[in-house]
């Protein structure tokens, strides 16, 4: 319930802001007497679109402390707490990183990377993970969250992220621009968009965010695969990446909040579903460990 609530408060700022910003910049104004102004809407598109994305970017770090419950560790109290900050340390070292805030949370085997930028990075281990595998298996998936920090993986696909919204925004309000005027085209008393723009805009926006979708979960994969070789790299070796992809296979792993989908170790569907997962299946990871 928690998530829940934290997701919809933190959406719901997001769109004030965005809705107060285009209204001082005067980009919501694209509908005009004369028609649609495609200059003035893709502004409009791209201030939602990249806004949006960037400000969650922004706020990455302190959503996914306070959704997970994830405790930076600022002094050590145990001997796996002293491992965990040495062991990341010793990997961003490697990764010519400055070292990245080092967090632990209750939890099912999972892990993530998130921050603003590669100066300003968190890395976070769950309870589960430390619990069920071994002191190489965990550094492997370390040394794979640290990879996406030097990968800048956080900041490309929030680009990516903001590119989709702006052309999902800007063409769903062009088609529902396009539909209203034909169905008003023997309608010489009305002026501006009937509700027919309206309801054919946010059809459209659902149906293209769906399709987007899939685009911005394909970039998703590959990084993936990225900072699995990363991960390989950073140990000297593919194996124990692999090892440790073969154990969360036969882990029972709890996904992250919706918005952090991404940045978890874990995940990946077969089937149709595929197109939306933001990792690729386990066994295909290990095999592209293994250069097959």
């Amino acid at each position: 319930m928690k998530r829940v609530v934290l997701f919809l408060m933190t959406n719901l700022a997001v769109m004030l802001v965005l809705s107060v910003v285009t209204s001082l910049l005067g980009v919501n104004r694209f509908l005009t007497a004369n028609g649609l102004n495609l200059g003035m809407l893709l502004a409009f598109a791209a201030v939602i679109g990249f806004g949006g994305s960037f400000i969650s970017l922004l706020m990455s770090k302190t959503m996914a402390k306070w959704s997970t419950g994830a405790r930076v560790i600022e002094h050590p109290s145990s001997s796996t707490e002293v491992w965990l900050v040495d062991t990341v340390g010793k990997l961003a070292k490697r990764a010519n990183l400055p070292m990245p805030e080092v967090a632990i949370y209750d939890g099912e085997p999972n892990a993530f990377a998130t921050g603003a930028s590669k100066n300003s990075s968190l890395v976070a281990v769950s309870t589960g993970l430390l619990q069920s595998m071994t002191r190489e298996e965990a550094e492997a998936v370390l040394a794979h969250e640290v990879a996406h920090i030097a990968n800048g993986d956080m900041v490309t696909l929030t680009l990516i992220q903001g590119v989709v919204n702006t052309f999902v925004i800007f063409i769903s309000r062009v088609v529902g621009y396009l539909v209203d005027s034909f169905l008003r085209r023997n309608d010489s008393e009305s002026s501006g968009p009937g509700i027919a723009y309206m309801v054919t805009s946010m059809i459209c926006e659902v149906v293209f965010g769906i399709l987007a979708s899939t685009i911005v979960a394909w970039f998703s994969r590959q990084r993936e695969f990225r900072a699995d070789a990363g991960a390989a790299s950073l140990m000297g070796s593919p194996t124990p990446m692999q090892n440790a992809l073969r154990r969360l296979g036969n882990l029972h792993t709890e996904p992250l909040p919706q918005n952090m989908a991404a940045s978890g170790i874990a995940g990946g569907k077969g089937g149709f579903m595929a197109l939306f997962a933001t990792h690729p299946p386990l066994e295909e990871r290990i095999a592209a460990l293994s250069g097959r």
